[in-house]
């Protein structure tokens, strides 16, 4: 009976760990197949594709025939996801430090438990709140149409704090107490000790949090869409609307016929974003194998 139960065991795990790869490797390669017939079917070039501002996907021959170049998307994605990761960074090292290091016992049971809440509302409530809150606070007192950069990074800052903080709270604990215990021996306040010891023992683990934030940030697609104005060109200031490679997708793929250029440009976006998400984890990847303590 152990012996069934052992091996019946081992089978699930294995049918699991097999479904996912092969999950995984049918979702790359339909992806790449779909993104990579805008190069080969069309004749467009990825040159063209990645550095060009024109958008007319659908514009007639007689006119000057379609074009699709996405910098402006792809701009605009890091644009505002690198401007959600510099409010939210600081800020959520800040909180899992003071969850960790200040106020340890309502800080880890009332603080940490707050904000990871926060993981939970889903992306269509943080888009609302902000089209309702914060578009029309930054159009009356700021200035501008309110759909703008700013609205969407902030927003985006505040959707990817609880990845930041949770992960750094964890790699804060991880350390050995000795450290910070040896730390105060040799006469080092608590401040000393967090940013001379604590902190630097921690950098793999912080990195690592910062980089798993971002590519939330970059993958977000609803909320930054109902707040950024979704206008193609690329922004000259914070206050100015931008659009993402996924508002660009989300907006459009439903309304594209399969086959067309439009669709299959569209597809080479997200190909583009799946790109962008493996660079993510061969950053984690690296990050961790540099040595510390990560979470």
């Amino acid at each position: 009976m152990k012996i069934n139960s052992d091996m019946l065991g081992k089978v699930l795990t294995m049918g699991a760990a097999l479904l996912a790869i092969v999950s995984t490797i049918v979702i790359i390669i339909f992806i790449s197949t779909k993104g990579l017939s805008t190069f080969i079917n069309t004749g467009i070039s990825v040159k063209e594709f990645l550095f060009s501002t024109t958008w007319f996907p659908d514009r007639a021959v007689e006119d000057g025939g379609p074009q699709v170049g996405v910098l402006a998307f792809l701009l605009g994605s890091i644009i505002v996801s690198l401007l959600a990761v510099l409010v939210s960074a600081p800020l959520s090292i800040a909180c899992a430090v003071f969850i960790q290091e200040i106020a340890p016992f309502w800080g880890q049971r009332l603080l940490q438990p707050a904000i990871e809440i926060l993981a939970g509302i889903p992306s269509v409530v943080y888009g609302y709140i902000g089209l309702s809150l914060l578009v029309p606070f930054i159009r009356n007192n700021i200035g501008g149409l309110g759909f703008s950069v700013l609205a969407g990074f902030l927003v985006l800052s505040v959707m990817i704090l609880p990845t930041i903080v949770s992960v750094s709270t964890d790699t804060l604990r991880a350390l050995p107490q000795e450290w910070k215990e040896a730390s105060y021996a040799l006469g080092s306040t608590r401040w000393q000790a967090i940013r001379l010891v604590l902190l630097p023992a921690a950098r793999s683990g912080l990195v690592t949090g910062i980089v798993l934030g971002l590519a939330r940030a970059f993958g977000e697609a609803l909320a930054v869409q109902m707040v950024i104005g979704n206008t193609r060109k690329i922004p000259s200031s914070i206050l100015d609307p931008v659009i993402t490679l996924t508002s660009a997708i989300t907006m459009d793929m439903g309304n594209t016929p399969m086959g067309s250029l439009w669709n299959n440009a569209l597809w080479t976006m997200g190909l583009l974003l799946l790109l962008i998400s493996c660079c993510f984890i061969l950053i984690v990847r690296f990050v961790g194998r540099r040595g510390g303590i990560t979470s």
